[in-house]
């Protein structure tokens, strides 16, 4: 009777787990999908993507194109927060707020266009690197810890950029 209570229960936990291992297997090749079409660091994109929850459970590569697009914009707007204090701190980096929020404005409208017409959702998430350009014409040679901090931001944001191009690129852009 044991050994049957065990097989039975072996069975029930397969078929209660075998969803989210199919799932999760599923949403490795939407996350692999965005990430060998990144023109940045594969391996920065996989366990990036494997270790954000709505990409991680994505359904599609839609949704996966989708949550990478707004990991973007929500690291561009904790950077634009802190930018408008670093702009207090270095009048140097007057800037550097407008910049990110700019980032956040063309991530906002890549997502808005990425079924209807991927190309230009590309096309807006590519723009994003004239807005870290910006960024980095700011700090300049500049090495107090305001600057600093922006440019380290600026690394990151454009780690994350290369994430959304290869997004965009995956859904058809």
């Amino acid at each position: 009777m044991i050994a049957s209570s065990s097989f039975f229960f072996g069975v029930v936990s397969l078929a209660v787990l075998l969803p989210f291992l199919l799932l999760s297997a599923s949403a490795t090749s939407y996350i692999d999908a965005i990430c060998s079409n990144s023109p940045g660091d594969k391996a920065f994109c996989a366990k990036t993507l494997s270790a954000y929850p709505p990409a991680a459970s994505a359904t599609s590569t839609l949704q996966a194109a989708v949550a990478t697009l707004r990991l973007g914009m929500s690291y561009a707007n904790k950077s634009a927060d802190i930018a408008g204090t670093a702009e207090k701190e270095n009048p140097k980096l007057k800037g550097s707020q407008d910049a990110f929020l700019g980032i956040i404005g063309n991530l906002k409208s890549s997502t808005s266009e990425l079924t209807e017409d991927p190309q230009t959702a590309n096309y807006d998430a590519m723009v994003c690197y004239d807005n870290t350009k910006i960024l980095e014409d700011l700090v300049g040679k500049n090495k107090d810890k305001a600057s600093t901090t922006i440019f380290t931001m600026t690394v990151m944001m454009n780690k994350l950029i290369d994430l959304t191009v290869g997004a965009t690129i995956a859904i058809g852009g």
